[in-house]
């Protein structure tokens, strides 16, 4: 299962590219990044293949990982040439039919929803059948 990494930065600028240099400077590659800035701080999740390297990278740059998070990453579209409005409603009316909660959603790079939910094995297994 993927991984997401949760950090907190300050609501200043050089911030993100602090964080950017990091992970690019330890070769790891930004697969989904979600940023929300609220008053001083902000709440970054990032989703990476190199867990290990990227936790090493951001603290060695003074940001610590306050979590790890197993996500389930999906395909937004069933083709990624189609952009077809719907999909994500189709996702998370199937998973809320099934009583599975989303905690977190986010779209990330190749058109691919990142997830997290009280009950991934099965949101993963639903997901499927539904692709």
């Amino acid at each position: 299962m993927a991984k997401e990494l949760l950090v907190t930065l300050e609501n200043q600028p050089g911030e993100g590219a602090r964080l950017g240099e990091a992970l690019g400077d330890a070769g790891v590659n930004i697969e989904g990044l979600c940023a929300i800035m609220d008053g001083r701080t902000g709440t970054v999740h990032i989703l990476v293949e190199d867990v290990a390297g990227a936790r090493a990278a951001l603290e060695g740059a003074g940001i610590p990982v306050e979590a790890e998070t197993d996500v389930i990453v999906s395909p937004a579209l069933p083709d990624p040439d189609l952009d077809t409005p719907g999909v994500f409603g189709g996702m998370a009316r199937a998973l809320a039919d099934a009583g599975i909660n989303i905690t977190l959603v986010y779209v990330a790079s190749r058109n691919r929803v990142v997830l997290a939910t009280d009950d991934n094995q099965r949101a993963t297994q639903l997901l499927q059948s539904m692709m």
